[in-house]
């Protein structure tokens, strides 16, 4: 069995990366004996983790990779401080990053402030990017953020450590390509667990949010890029239209931007809620809750967003910022809203379309859903670890060894049991009759409003899964209304 070094955050540290290792390590530990590295002063708070793998601080890689060498190191790097000792251990031995975002300046500016080096951060940014990076470098140092250091990735001494990389987007890779073109790079979807299909009706109760009100949602940190202030104008028109608006703002919030004041400013206390940090449970309720999610961001360190997957495979219409990574999206999966002078219109339009239609709305979520479920799932995103790590190293086949190491109860346990009770709902509907047995596959054959909306968000004709779900959602709505 393989050896593997395995460098990343867990909970309690707080990085979407926690979550993300956390769900992936029981499936790649079925291919690998797999020893976790941590930060020195970090305690893992799951216990099946601490229970399934050997656990060891960061400061002892070095040590143990003398003694006895790894057959592979993984080094997970974001643009987050949690991540600072894992970039010590990767300059002291290299390995195969696994890049969740191309722009790193964020962190590298951390790091620069941590070392009392302010003065090799500026001298990078001019060697690196000429007197225009030294000048965007210098407004960062003096806490002056703006949107112009995306534009500088600061990545580059990561690449230079690495033996190979793994990303989760094509974005990524393609970038990484352009910067370290001999560099061994592979695209490995994110896997996320399928979360539970809960009822709108039982979240709602649970959150004390009213039953017929139409609630919009963002979820993840949230900071100037994700777009709040665009949102919150459409949201201002949508409540002239309709006075059961509500818009849930579910995250922690950047210390560096101040959302009470705007949300103040724009008069809309009544309308909008902060939520601050919330568990994984309330997470999850909220996005059942919610009609329509939205997750903008721009500009784009190029991450691959986990948040958006759950909120995909929760089965949620969601609007996303047609740029980076999300441009990857397929037709019917997401509603694409430009980043331009048409943000606003576009954020508009979508959110009256998916409220006036709840038929385009499902739809959506059920081709979502499906997405998810087809191309991001756990296992297949172990398999393309021990894919490229096999092809890097010369390993040859690595099968499976054995069962997951341990099981994701939080999702597991809710998930069958709301998904049981939605088959027994499918099931008592096509006794009654009302359910289509052969669905229309074109657009043309769908009432005219629904092909209209479809246009709108980019459907084709060539999109037939999405088409079968519109077909049917129309189907047993008319079913519904006959009764």
């Amino acid at each position: 069995m393989k050896r593997i070094a395995y460098a990343s955050p867990v909970n309690p540290a707080p990085s979407g990366i926690s979550d993300y290792s956390e769900e992936l390590l029981p499936y790649l530990g079925q291919y690998a004996d797999v020893t976790l590295y941590l930060d020195d002063a970090l305690r893992p708070g799951n216990e099946a983790l601490a229970r399934a793998m050997a656990v060891r601080p960061l400061s002892r890689l070095e040590t143990d990779q003398r003694r006895q060498p790894f057959d592979a190191i993984l080094y997970h790097m974001g643009n987050s401080p949690v991540h600072a000792a894992i970039w010590r251990a990767m300059q002291r031995v290299p390995g195969v990053v696994v890049l969740h975002e191309i722009v790193l300046h964020h962190f590298m500016l951390q790091i620069a402030a941590a070392e009392n080096n302010i003065a090799g951060y500026l001298a990078e940014a001019r060697e690196r990017y000429g007197a225009e990076g030294e000048r965007i470098a210098q407004l960062m140092a003096r806490g002056r953020f703006t949107a112009a250091a995306f534009d500088l990735p600061f990545s580059e001494r990561v690449l230079d450590r690495a033996e190979g990389l793994i990303a989760h987007s094509r974005y990524v890779t393609e970038r990484v390509a352009s910067m370290r073109p001999g560099l061994p790079v592979a695209h490995v979807p994110m896997g996320v667990p399928l979360p539970p299909l809960i009822e709108r009706a039982e979240a709602r109760a649970r959150l004390g949010l009213p039953q017929d009100a139409l609630v919009l949602a963002s979820f993840g940190h949230i900071n100037p890029f994700k777009r709040v202030e665009a949102v919150l104008r459409a949201v201002q028109v949508l409540r002239a239209e309709r006075a059961d608006v509500r818009y849930m703002l579910v995250g922690s919030v950047s210390p560096n931007y101040d959302l009470r004041s705007l949300v103040a400013r724009m008069g809309m206390e009544n309308t909008v809620q902060i939520t601050g940090y919330v568990e994984r449970a309330a997470f999850e309720d909220y996005v059942a809750a919610a009609d329509i999610c939205v997750n903008l961001r721009h500009p784009t360190a190029g991450e691959t967003s986990a948040s958006l997957l759950r909120l995909l495979g929760a089965g949620r219409p969601t609007l996303v910022t047609a740029s980076g990574s999300f441009t990857e999206l397929p037709p019917g999966v997401a509603a694409q809203v430009d980043p331009d002078r048409t943000e606003g219109d576009l954020i508009l339009a979508y959110c009256r379309l998916l409220a006036s239609r709840p038929d385009i709305a499902a739809a959506m979520g059920a081709q979502a859903r499906a997405y998810v479920a087809r191309e991001h799932p756990l296992d297949g995103a172990a398999q393309g670890y021990m894919r490229f790590l096999s092809q890097l190293y010369g390993w040859g086949d690595t099968p499976k060894l054995r069962a997951p190491l341990w099981n994701l109860t939080t999702y597991d346990a809710r998930r069958t049991a709301h998904e049981q009770g939605r088959q027994g709902d499918t099931a008592t509907r096509r006794q009654g009759g009302t359910a289509p047995s052969n669905l229309p596959s074109a657009i043309c054959h769908l009432p005219s409003d629904a092909a209209e909306a479809l246009t709108g968000i980019g459907a084709t004709e060539g999109d037939h899964a999405l088409l079968r779900s519109v077909a049917q959602a129309v189907a047993e709505l008319a079913g519904q209304k006959s009764t």
